[in-house]
């Protein structure tokens, strides 16, 4: 009888630590999606805080917020096909996906930068400060 109640704590035990390592495995899943839509974020507000540049999209130039708002509209269509900052990048904020042309950002010095180039910095700068914090 003894060997028994041992088997089903030894059971129990066991059923207990492998629903902690799911949970565990879960959350960190939950953690990482979450980052990477906060990176997401991120990157659309660094476009649209920029209010002294206009964004260059099949030939027409916009301002900051529509420009941030067309992205929110991208990102939104792409559904579960987006789901890195990098994805983000490569298939929403990069290119027309109508046309082809790429998407340009030209400051207010003149200086003429794709949304790519633009978008990677940045997306390298959270990364910087992420690995810092580990």
């Amino acid at each position: 009888m003894r060997g028994i109640v041992v088997s089903v704590l030894t059971m129990r035990f066991l059923l207990s630590l492998i629903s902690s390592v799911v949970a565990v495995a879960g959350v960190h899943a939950e953690v990482t999606l979450a980052s990477e839509a906060q990176k997401i974020e991120y990157l659309i507000r660094s476009v649209e805080q920029l209010s002294d540049a206009k964004f260059i999209r099949n030939g027409s130039a916009h301002n900051a917020q529509p420009a941030a708002d067309h992205l929110r509209l991208k990102l939104r269509n792409a559904g579960g096909r987006c789901n890195t900052a990098d994805d983000f990048i490569r298939l929403c904020a990069s290119r027309s996906s109508i046309s082809g042309q790429p998407y340009q950002i030209r400051f207010a010095d003149g200086t003429l930068l794709t949304s790519e180039g633009f978008l990677r910095a940045k997306l390298e700068e959270v990364d910087r400060l992420n690995s810092k914090c580990r």
